[in-house]
């Protein structure tokens, strides 16, 4: 392991600086090179990352007046940085951002516009089972119910699920989103979501899975999330 020399100028060194990490042995100081690891994404993360793309280049395309207009709506739109009192939010470019995600999401990819957020009308879910409706899908059920909604088709869920052996803790890398197949109803209706090649997707053949269950409620008209609800569940098939 090769020693760093103290000089007249510098007399010792400790951290990093490129691709040096200097570290002390017995009061000695010494340098190594850091591992160079490349890891080039998967083709989920290049996929977003080209939709990401994408969206910073739409924005630029974005008049100015238009941006300040999207600056403005930010302001209503809590940060999920500190501080958590209300004072924070994000930037109109952020919010521009998330909307083009959001309508990529689903299957409506374009510039999006400006527009106001709305309060989510009141809602309750719950799971209501699962099944397969063929030897390679899955299909999971959930009970939905709006109280006073005048237009329940403009509200969407979105599932963030990974399957795996009862007992096991989840792991955020391995949730995958899910897109209902539908759009939600008036009053109380069923929502399904089709999980094809469930098997494949985590690798695990099992007769009994421990689901992981992130469903968040948006908006499909501004892609606007509501607070999202964290359901566990066995699933036996």
């Amino acid at each position: 392991m090769p020693r760093f020399v103290p000089s007249v100028l510098i007399a010792d060194c400790w951290g990093s600086v490129g691709d040096l990490t200097f570290y002390h042995v017995d009061g000695k100081c010494y340098y190594k090179k850091k591992p160079q690891c490349e890891f080039k994404g998967t083709a989920a993360q290049l996929e977003q990352l080209e939709v990401h793309r994408r969206a910073m280049a739409a924005w630029r395309t974005v008049p100015h007046e238009t941006q300040k207009v999207w600056h403005e709506y930010g302001k209503g739109a809590l940060s999920h940085k500190p501080p958590f009192d209300g004072t924070s939010h994000i930037s109109g470019q952020n919010l521009f951002v998330s909307a083009y995600h959001g309508f990529y999401t689903l299957g409506n990819e374009h510039t999006p516009e400006p527009e106001p957020f709305t309060p989510f009308p009141v809602n309750a879910l719950e799971f209501a089972g699962c099944e397969r409706p063929n030897s390679t899908d899955l299909l999971l059920r959930f009970h939905l119910s709006f109280e006073n909604c005048p237009f329940p088709e403009q509200y969407h869920l979105l599932l963030k699920l990974q399957l795996t052996s009862p007992g096991r803790g989840k792991k955020p890398g391995l949730m995958r989103n899910f897109l209902a197949l539908d759009a939600c109803h008036a009053g109380d209706s069923t929502v399904e979501f089709l999980i094809k090649d469930y098997r494949g997707i985590w690798g695990l053949d099992l007769q009994e899975y421990q689901a992981a269950l992130c469903l968040t409620l948006f908006d499909g008209f501004t892609y606007r999330p509501s607070i999202t609800c964290v359901i566990k569940e066995r699933l036996t098939l």
